[in-house]
């Protein structure tokens, strides 16, 4: 019998989702951010960068307007109401202590319980090369869901800017990872919000040329075959990075 990837914990409230571009959280994490909110749960996006390197025959200035447009218009048929954009340069995101606060900043302000980022290895789901702006900023977003909890890494943003520190991330799920290790069922209604999020993504994709792009398909085939993993129709997968342990440490004992 096979062993099938665990459900994500679902025991939380308020969630930030850190992605580097318009489109990267619609390639299927939107689908899981769609079954949150659902639920009740809080979904607040944040993007590193507007976009504006990314439709070729368009220039920067105009593309940043278009796709910001575009992600909320996206972020909507997911129930996500928030939108942030901290205008790092696209396609040059710099790794580092600037991109670290500004990240923590957004979690001292949002509280979230558990964050969603991208893959920040070369290599991601399927084999594909990842993209830099991908990597430096699903590593950023790690590392700043600690620093938002410690009091002495950015005093900054205590002193000048009253923002307290938010140690209560419990775990970052990245989505595009190598070897996921937990899964969200996205079968039926979520995978067709997620669908039209991406399709609210209409003149970036036209852009990439090849034709009219149809996400459902694809979207779906992707679902499916990460659905196997889950034992369920349709899922997503993850690679979960605990930060707060969710039991008693290994030397503990809780027999009677």
């Amino acid at each position: 019998m096979r062993e099938l990837l665990p459900a994500l914990p679902e025991n939380w409230e308020r969630c930030l989702v850190v992605a580097a571009h318009p489109d990267d959280i619609e390639y299927g994490a939107a689908s899981a951010v769609a079954r949150w909110t659902a639920q009740g749960r809080t979904v607040t996006y944040l993007l590193a960068t507007r976009g504006e390197a990314g439709i070729d025959g368009m220039h920067p200035e105009q593309a940043a307007v278009v796709r910001e447009a575009e992600e909320r218009a996206g972020a909507a048929e997911v129930g996500v109401d928030v939108v942030e954009f901290l205008d790092h340069r696209d396609g040059m995101v710099e790794g580092g202590l600037a991109l670290r606060r500004d990240i923590a900043r957004v979690i001292r302000r949002h509280r979230p319980e558990i964050m969603v980022t991208g893959a920040f290895s070369v290599r991601m789901v399927g084999g594909l090369t990842n993209q830099a702006d991908h990597r430096v900023v699903g590593l950023a977003a790690l590392d700043a869901a600690r620093d938002a909890g410690n009091r002495w890494i950015f005093p900054e943003l205590l002193e000048e800017e009253g923002l307290e520190p938010w140690g209560g991330v419990r775990l970052v799920a990245v989505a595009g990872a190598e070897t996921p290790t937990h899964g969200v069922d996205v079968t039926g209604e979520p995978l067709q919000r997620g669908i039209a999020s991406l399709a609210a993504h209409a003149e970036y994709t036209a852009g990439l040329g090849g034709g009219g792009f149809d996400p459902a398909p694809f979207l779906t085939w992707i679902a499916e075959g990460s659905g196997y993993a889950l034992g369920v129709e349709q899922a997503v997968l993850f690679d979960v990075h605990e930060l707060i342990p969710s039991g008693p440490p290994p030397w503990v004992s809780t027999a009677d």
